[in-house]
């Protein structure tokens, strides 16, 4: 009955998209990779599938009794990461490197420790029709505070704004009131500023900043990537050249496609309607997330539906906008579509979260 009953819609949505990124990321890899990238992805694809059933599996209440042991399991990762076992890619310090040359990212899980933690944290006063009082909000900001502190520390700034906004969302829908939102707001400018002003972030960070402000400040380096990028984008026109025959892709220009910029391949191999569907699809598996955080009987499934639609709504905002030319580079991955095990664990794991509290809901 918990097979017939999941929210499959969710569940094809997320496959779907998943595959078609297998497609993309091959595409922007098979000439100097081969076959290897699109047979990695396709393994992430499906444990990250075995992910979202184990935590479907889950009872509903195990997965409330064990949320403060993962909370505490993904801080005790990003303080692993700040040691010498952790890795610099890219400028940050994010990677714990595994043997058989595999890698962990832990600021992607700490996105579903966040999602947890601000849940229970929040969702009994909640539950009882009260707003949350001065102490509800303190320890809420302390444990999103925490991670967003240590992912600052890599430097990954990306990855903090998406903690950032995830918080920001839960914290909203849990009728916090206006002044303490305001506050919100304005603790996070003031960490954008000081990131910004600051030798917080790395110099590679600095100069993907610089190069959205100036395009020509870094002509060789990230501006040479951005202005790549649009090139591809722009050269798709409404159908595309065609998968596997976009000029840009096929000639190796754009560095890292396949995890950063890989929306790149699908507005010039796909064209405007093809990246204009996945972007539909990307906003299918949201709204599904929306809906059963309001068909929640309980503020805990509310508040997890609501964390994982903002952490999804955000992160996609930021890829597509740095790969437009709108957003500055930040490092996200595009959900479900780009190539990373750590990505796609983390999106996989949020879809058995939200299809847990989909049955649970049905089940009252």
């Amino acid at each position: 009955m918990r097979w017939t009953r999941s929210d499959w819609g969710l569940v094809v949505a997320a496959l779907g998209l998943s595959l078609v990124g297998a497609l993309l990321v091959y595409s922007a890899t098979r000439r100097e990779a081969g076959t290897a990238y699109l047979v990695r992805h396709l393994l992430n694809t499906a444990l990250g599938l075995g992910l979202a059933v184990g935590v479907t599996r889950m009872g509903y209440q195990l997965l409330r009794a064990l949320a403060p042991l993962l909370y505490l399991l993904s801080i005790g990762g990003l303080l692993l990461v700040l040691t010498p076992v952790g890795s610099t890619v890219n400028g940050s310090h994010s990677w714990i490197q595994l043997p058989g040359g595999f890698s962990v990212q832990p600021s992607e899980f700490a996105k579903v420790a966040l999602c947890l933690g601000l849940a229970i944290i929040l969702g009994e006063r909640l539950d009882r029709g009260a707003e949350p009082d001065r102490r509800d909000l303190l320890v809420a900001g302390l444990v999103a505070a925490v991670p967003i502190g240590l992912v600052m520390l890599q430097p990954d700034l990306g990855s903090a704004l998406v903690l950032g906004a995830l918080a920001f969302g839960v914290v909203a829908v849990a009728g916090t009131p206006k002044r303490w939102l305001a506050a919100a707001v304005g603790l996070v400018v003031t960490g954008i500023v000081v990131a910004l002003t600051t030798p917080v972030l790395s110099g590679y960070q600095r100069d993907r900043l610089t190069a959205f402000a100036n395009p020509q400040a870094d002509p060789q380096g990230i501006g040479y990537q951005t202005r790549q990028v649009r090139i591809a984008i722009g050269s798709g026109g409404w159908l595309g050249q065609g998968l596997f025959e976009g000029r840009q892709t096929q000639g190796g220009f754009i560095p890292y496609q396949q995890t950063d910029f890989v929306f790149s391949v699908a507005g010039e191999e796909l064209g405007f309607l093809g990246a204009a569907g996945l972007l539909l699809l990307l906003g299918f598996v949201v709204l599904r997330a929306i809906l059963v955080a309001a068909r929640a009987q309980d503020a805990f499934g509310l508040l997890l539906g609501v964390g994982v639609a903002v952490w999804f709504v955000f992160q996609v905002f930021e890829n597509v906008g740095m790969n437009l030319g709108l957003m500055p580079v930040t490092g996200l991955p595009l959900p479900f579509l780009s190539y990373g095990g750590s990505s796609m664990f983390a999106c996989w794991i949020a879809i058995g979260l939200v299809n847990n509290a989909h049955l649970s809901s049905l089940r009252r």
